[in-house]
């Protein structure tokens, strides 16, 4: 098995760093997982860029994985998550977006599994216009994976991921716990079930004043600065693992 994810921030790990910095995340925990549910040995290719928006992500970062040599035999694909926090964002394009790369996948004969990123929105500013946004994109990649028979993993409508033990100091990112129970979430959808992590809930933290000024200075003022400036955080970043790599069964 020849695997390569394709993505966002959520595909590329932040908020899940190894030791040395290195983002890991539910692609490689899943990439573990197959290597420890098959009887074949798996490679694997991260080229999930963090900030990116869906279309290079279905024109640049797929077709940079189709051209992996050896060809891959099996892709996941996420995206949209950036788009939805633009003002005006077509809902619509982004399913018609999803929907060329599945017809592209199809035409090179690899396997396409398509996943929705977890819901932040309840941590968030503008938190429930992002969960309507996300809860309309969601369902109709679902149905665009039902009427191609693909497997679709729906990471979003998970309620356990929503809580604020799963998430990283940013609000928007999962932490290793919450990228742990996605992998699972993926695996279990591809046909290997896989037990659900769960975080002991513990007693309930409130938010004070002064962490929420923190919160806002460190991560929200930031964020807007670089949309005012036209940057994003993903510029002048390559992909962790353009090449394949092999996978030892562990997660």
């Amino acid at each position: 098995m020849r695997y390569v994810a394709i993505g966002d921030s959520f595909t590329e790990g932040l908020g899940d760093e190894l030791p040395d910095g290195t983002p890991r995340g539910w692609a490689d925990r899943v990439a573990a997982g197959l290597a420890a549910a098959g009887d074949e040995p798996v490679e694997y290719a991260n080229l999930a860029i963090r900030g990116r928006l869906l279309e290079p992500i279905v024109t640049e970062q797929l077709e940079a994985a189709l051209a992996l040599t050896p060809a891959p035999t099996l892709i996941t694909l996420n995206g949209g998550g950036n788009d939805m926090m633009r003002p005006g964002v077509d809902l619509d394009r982004l399913v018609r977006l999803t929907e060329r790369a599945v017809r592209r996948c199809a035409d090179a004969g690899v396997q396409l599994v398509l996943l929705s990123g977890a819901d932040p929105s309840q941590h968030l500013p503008l938190g429930a216009m992002m969960r309507r946004r996300g809860d309309v994109l969601t369902t109709a990649v679902a149905d665009l994976a039902a009427r191609h028979g693909l497997v679709f993993a729906d990471v979003f409508h998970d309620a356990e991921i929503r809580r604020a033990p799963y998430w990283s100091a940013d609000r928007l990112h999962l932490n290793a716990a919450g990228h742990q129970r996605a992998a699972g979430v993926v695996l279990t959808a591809m046909g290997h079930p896989t037990a659900a992590h769960v975080v002991d809930p513990g007693p309930a933290a409130g938010r004070r004043l002064a962490a929420e000024v923190r919160y806002y200075r460190e991560h929200v003022l930031p964020w807007i600065s670089r949309r005012v400036r036209g940057r994003s955080s993903g510029d002048s970043r390559t992909a962790k693992l353009p090449q394949w790599t092999p996978v030892t069964a562990s997660l």
